[in-house]
This record gives C-alpha cells, sequence and structure tokens, in this order.
C-alpha cells in the first residue's frame, strides 16, 4: 500500500518513484522473507514478556523465598516469645498482631519486586535503590543447588568453590552461573567482519542475573538479549545472500536486509543514512514499525489501537 501510494505521487520526493512488476514482485518477496532470520532467534528471547522470564518466568522463585521467610518470621516470633515468657502467659493476639506486621512488610516488598518484572514502568534510581535494598535480605539454604542441574550449568560453575551448607544468601542475586560467555561463531569481528556489519556485540551472550534483569530501566530485555534480537537481521541478510534469486530478484537481500535502518544513520546492522537506502527499505522500515506498533499477538506489549 505505501510503494502504491508512493508511485502515485506526482510531485515530491516521490514524483520520479514507480514499480515495474519485477519490482513489485522483489518488494512482495522481500516483505515475506524480511523477518527469516529469526528461525535462530529463541523464542524465549522474542517472547519475552517480563524481566525474569526465561523458558519459564523465575518470579516463582523469589515468589517461594519470600514464602520461606514468612514462615521464618512466623517461627522466629514463637521462638521469641517461648524464650522470654512462660508458654502459658504468651499473649497470642499480641503475637498474631507482630506476626501479621512482619508478613504484610514482606508481602509489600513482593509486590514491589512483581511490578519491578512486568517493567511497564521506568525503572528510577530511587526504585533500583530500593530493589537493591529487599535484595539484602537473607535466607537459609540447606540444599546442595547443583544437584539435578544440566551438563552446561554444570559448566558454567566448574570454577566455582564449593558453598558449605547450610548458608545464608541474598533474597535475589546475581550469581556466576547466570553469565553464558559469547564464544565461537557468536562472536562477531565489529571492525573487520566480511559482511560490513557495524554492529556492536556485547561481551556476554546472555546474563541472567536476577538483580541485573529487574533493573532494566524500560521494558523486559537486557542489553544482551536486545543484540541478539536485533541480530536476527545478521542472520536474515546471509540466509537470503545465499539463496540463487534470478536476476529480477537480485534485490531482495538488500530490501529485506534493510528494514531496522533509519535514515539518521543510527540504525542496524549498517548503519546506512537516508540518502545510502532505497525507497523500497525505507518503506519495509516503515510497515515494520507500524505493525509492531499496532500488533496484538505480542506477549510483551498491548497493540496500539488503529484509528
Amino acid at each position: 500500500m505505501l510503494a502504491q501510494a508512493a508511485c502515485e505521487k506526482n510531485d515530491g520526493p516521490f514524483a520520479h518513484f514507480s514499480l515495474t512488476e519485477g519490482d513489485r514482485e522483489t518488494l512482495h518477496i522481500a516483505s515475506w522473507l524480511h523477518d527469516c532470520g529469526k528461525v535462530t532467534t529463541p523464542e524465549f528471547v522474542v517472547d519475552k514478556a517480563t524481566k525474569l522470564e526465561t523458558i519459564y518466568d523465575r518470579i516463582h522463585e523469589i515468589r517461594m523465598r519470600f514464602e520461606v521467610l514468612k514462615r521464618d518470621a512466623e517461627i522466629s516470633a514463637y521462638q521469641e516469645a517461648l524464650y522470654k515468657f512462660p508458654a502459658e502467659t504468651i499473649n497470642m493476639d499480641e503475637l498474631q498482631k507482630v506476626i501479621i506486621q512482619k508478613c504484610s512488610i514482606l508481602d509489600e516488598e513482593f509486590n514491589f519486586i512483581a511490578a519491578c518484572n512486568v517493567g511497564d514502568e521506568f525503572m528510577s534510581p530511587d526504585k533500583v535503590e530500593r530493589l537493591n535494598s529487599i535484595a539484602e535480605r537473607r535466607w537459609l539454604r540447606t540444599i546442595d543447588d547443583s544437584l539435578g542441574i544440566s551438563y552446561p550449568e554444570l559448566l558454567r560453575r566448574k570454577d566455582q568453590q564449593k558453598t558449605k551448607l547450610p548458608v545464608f544468601e541474598n533474597l535475589i542475586s546475581d550469581k556466576p552461573e547466570h553469565i553464558f560467555p559469547r564464544v565461537g561463531r557468536d562472536v562477531i569481528d565489529t571492525e573487520n567482519n566480511p559482511w560490513g556489519f557495524k554492529i556492536s556485540s556485547p561481551e556476554n551472550l546472555y546474563n541472567r542475573g536476577e538483580l541485573y534483569n529487574l533493573s532494566i530501566a524500560r521494558g523486559t530485555l537486557t542489553n544482551e538479549e536486545r543484540y541478539k534480537i536485533n541480530e536476527h537481521i545478521i542472520q536474515t541478510i546471509k540466509m537470503l545472500s545465499a539463496l540463487p534469486f534470478p536476476k529480477h530478484l537480485s534485490r531482495v537481500t538488500e530490501i529485506a536486509g534493510g528494514h531496522h535502518e533509519k535514515m539518521d544513520g543510527t540504525g542496524y546492522p549498517y548503519r546506512l543514512s537516508q540518502q545510502e537506502m532505497s525507497i523500497e527499505a525505507r518503506i519495509m522500515a516503515i510497515a515494520d514499525i507500524f505493525e509492531a506498533l499496532t500488533a496484538v499477538d505480542r506477549p510483551y506489549k498491548k497493540g496500539r489501537i488503529q484509528n
């Protein structure tokens, strides 16, 4: 529709723009294939709806730790009362008030953590400060956390010393095993790669630290995950470049591979300016943004209503 509107303009910057039947077929195929590189992007990254979500939402682990702290608060209140007074003289009503007060503080703190996880609001410095303060609460772990885990995770822990149990740990933490190093084919030389991509990759492939993720300022994606999503355009270009398109479809890769460029040169993966982008590639970029804003089938956001 955008291409047809541009063709119909008799004045302005699109006055001399037109499409042959071959050009229309090229744009049509480029439209269908523009995101084919997303087959290489993990679904749990593309559809990450909350900050702690991976294949599942790790907010459930933190909720369980809060449950442990609430049980501990209740037990310690009873133990303290029994230590101070004979059992028959304990005022149960007063004791219950103390327990309810302690648990209500924990409930309110978890509600704050849960709100941080959703990522609807900007994480201002004061919110990050409160998050860090809550994270410093301690809970007692008595079970070996290396039991029953996968071989790759065991490898990430191989240089860690065995923790002596029982051990008090922070309620929310960033641990060494949360780091997934960038190795092998995931490493791209940003200065000298054969494709000419101008894109800087983060040091790590993933960082699943709980504090690190909950502290994301806007949205739900870490820098590592955002790069992983952006990387799909690199894979799209590589895949389409390997296909034996007939001569009249030779521009499919260029048009499909340019839909994340920006006219001010801050897009990716080539950082092209307006003058370096074809009109078809700019049309693709606009259409892609429109679809991203209005789509209602994305778990990490609500689609904007089309007027």
